[in-house]
């Protein structure tokens, strides 16, 4: 068993990953591909990635992808290329990173992952930006995952977000809760704290 796997299966066995979907997703795309060399990279705890910015711990990846299953199916749009595996080829995900040196680790790192033909197909995009801003260009979202932590969820991604979808955003300094933004058919919001995780900047 690969270190990788190792590490979903952990997750398995402490309660963060229930679905079979999302353990297949995250046993696809190779966690130590995206951090840099010589960084214990399955280890379940954010890590250093350069810029001032990290990667999230595994467990707040797994329970975003949890959280956001529903809102995932194959054709959905997603705000976030985490969710790529989740809605195909068919769907789109998109990605948006503040720092353009990250932005572009981000895809060449990509381009050595299970999901480079997403890239190449052009259903996944990386770009440089402000995600509180969100990428109004592909929007409405199915589902929206921001990784960085936020002193409140900004309206922007709300306005983003289809009617019948979810965003998922950690809000809070230092100890942050994990939010969860339902938008109802008829455009209403409903938010509810899913769970409350140390200090995790993502890039």
């Amino acid at each position: 068993m690969g270190k990788n796997e190792a590490m979903v299966v952990r997750l398995q066995k402490n309660g963060i990953i229930s679905s079979k979907k999302v353990a297949e997703v995250m046993e696809s795309i190779d966690r130590g591909l995206f951090v840099p060399d010589g960084i214990q990279s399955y280890v379940d705890t954010p890590l250093a990635i350069g810029y001032n910015a990290t990667i999230s711990a595994p467990h707040m990846h797994a329970a975003c992808l949890q959280l956001l299953l529903e809102n995932l199916q194959p054709g959905m749009h997603a705000l976030d290329d985490l969710d790529l595996d989740l809605v195909g080829s068919q769907g789109h995900a998109i990605g948006i990173e503040h720092i353009p040196e990250l932005a572009s680790t981000s895809l060449e790192n990509i381009k050595n992952s299970a999901a480079a033909l997403f890239l190449e197909e052009g259903s996944l995009s990386i770009h440089v930006g402000d995600g509180r801003l969100g990428w109004p260009e592909f929007a409405l979202y199915d589902a929206i995952h921001v990784g960085a932590a936020a002193p409140e969820i900004p309206q922007a991604l709300i306005q983003q977000l289809k009617p019948g979808g979810r965003l998922v955003i950690p809000v809070g300094v230092g100890v942050q809760n994990l939010q969860v933004v339902d938008k109802k058919m008829d455009g209403s919001v409903t938010v509810r704290n899913e769970l409350a995780d140390q200090k995790d900047k993502v890039a």
